[in-house]
């Protein structure tokens, strides 16, 4: 990770065209995959996200709207993003006493 990343609350999986999720941590993972990996089809929304991650990496952008902009941008060229699960709090179940015991 470079030391000028910016990293988000929370991070952003999603469906690749081939199938396979990948997961983005901040701006920085975004705008590699935006320029290097990105497929073929550049929309006007892949534009946007790029200058808006260049625009949170040289600190005129917040991150969460370049958060915002990757994922329009991944919805628009057919990689939708990946829900994570809900982590539910454990459940609490009653002890119970042996017969004829007590606490």
């Amino acid at each position: 990770m470079p030391l000028n990343d910016i990293l988000w609350i929370r991070p952003v999986t999603i469906r690749l065209q081939c199938g396979l999720e990948r997961t983005f941590t901040g701006v920085y993972d975004a705008l590699d995959f935006l320029e290097n990996e990105w497929p073929l089809r550049h929309g006007e929304r892949h534009e946007r996200a790029v200058k808006t991650c260049r625009g949170a990496l040289n600190g005129s952008v917040p991150a969460v709207i370049a958060r915002e902009a990757f994922l329009t941008a991944c919805l628009e060229a057919g990689m939708p993003t990946v829900l994570a699960p809900s982590k539910a709090p454990p459940k609490v179940r009653p002890m119970r006493l042996a017969s004829g015991g007590s606490l």
